[in-house]
């Protein structure tokens, strides 16, 4: 109790994954979305401001977890993306996507969810043939190896994780693209100082919430020179709603070490220094809520596999982990925001009508 009292998120986080606290009559995810269901701010009330000291507070906090240079990032990517690619595969979608769906209808599957996913976002990259990608956190190579599908463009992922590295070059070469879709194990900062203006269109997808804030400018300031002077990026992040906070003890602890999720404020105003231009805005509001419940439902399906092959402690600190976030994004304060960045202000039809025209080619093709 003394733990909760302390630190309620992750006391209560730990007491679960020691087994002291134990939930009847339903699970984790019914506990917190009990206790976040209804805030004060969704029933109609006023906006209370935080202190100045507790405004502070989180700055620090924020910057002090989130320094993430080059060695840093490697060991932060390494903690929860290199714990095994057969985890994964048991909860993810067929294509491995370990980021927010798009569902224009909540009755699609998982798996369609994602698809329409990646049309969406290759539609906002406006794809010609002959164009050069650039994939930032291409995960297990899912986004590339459909770009590739999609339009006859040359795509080069890079990651800072061994495993996701080593079956995103597989994947390409069983999908028959490995001939224009490479991979490379390499810090973005590292390749923004060897290919500047190599690229056309950069593409990042669940990777600028591992950043960190003292970083933002340093990313935007690679991605603009990655690009070329006509070139075009597509952000698909998790976004806060409302002002700048920091990362609770939990997530820093045992899912995201380095990790912090910005407001749309601190994107945009990092995004300005290097003179990008937000050409789109999409807000998701609840697509990744839905997305999570399909991994929470799909991790408790395969309990057992899980914790033969991680442990209990573990299997409880990831439904932990997912219900907590699932909670965030139905009734906390939690989305997720497709930015679209452009170079140029010629780079792009005068009207987002192009976008919708090139989901419906795409969704027509087989990917």
């Amino acid at each position: 109790m003394r733990r909760i009292i302390l630190d309620p998120r992750l006391g209560a986080a730990e007491a679960f994954m020691d087994g002291d606290m134990r939930i009847e009559g339903g699970d984790i995810m019914d506990l917190i979305g009990l206790i976040r269901m209804n805030t004060p701010w969704d029933r109609g009330a006023a906006l209370k401001d935080k202190t100045w000291l507790g405004r502070r507070a989180d700055w620090v906090k924020t910057r002090i977890g989130s320094i993430n240079r080059q060695r840093r990032s490697r060991a932060n990517v390494k903690h929860h993306y290199d714990i095994g690619n057969d985890l994964y595969r048991l909860f993810l979608d067929d294509d491995m996507q370990y980021s927010c769906a798009y569902w224009p209808r909540p009755d699609m599957t998982l798996e369609e969810a994602q698809v329409v996913k990646k049309v969406h976002i290759a539609a906002k990259l406006a794809l010609k043939p002959g164009l050069r990608v650039l994939d930032i956190g291409c995960g297990w190579g899912g986004m590339a190896i459909t770009l590739a599908k999609l339009e006859q463009v040359e795509v080069l992922g890079i990651t800072l994780s061994e495993e996701q590295f080593a079956l995103a070059r597989q994947r390409a070469e069983a999908a028959g693209v490995a001939d224009r879709v490479t991979f490379e194990l390499i810090d973005y900062r590292d390749l923004a100082a060897r290919e500047a203006g190599r690229f056309d269109r950069i593409v990042s997808v669940g990777m600028f919430e591992h950043v960190g804030a003292p970083n933002f400018e340093t990313f935007f300031r690679a991605a603009a020179n990655l690009m070329t002077a006509d070139g075009v990026m597509l952000l698909h992040t998790i976004g806060r709603f409302g002002r700048p906070g920091s990362t609770d003890a939990f997530t820093r602890k045992y899912i995201f070490p380095g990790g912090y999720i910005p407001a749309l404020s601190e994107t945009l105003a990092a995004s300005e220094k290097s003179r990008l231009i937000a050409t789109d805005i999409e807000t998701l509001r609840l697509h990744y809520a839905l997305t999570l419940r399909q991994w929470y439902a799909r991790t408790l399906a395969h309990e057992a596999e899980i914790t033969a092959m991680m442990g209990t402690r573990f299997f409880r600190m990831w439904t932990f982990y997912l219900a907590g976030a699932t909670s965030a994004f139905e009734s906390g304060g939690m989305g997720n925001y497709q930015i679209q960045f452009a170079r140029s202000r010629h780079a792009l039809p005068l009207t987002r009508d192009y976008i919708a025209a090139a989901e419906e080619d795409f969704g027509a093709r087989r990917v």
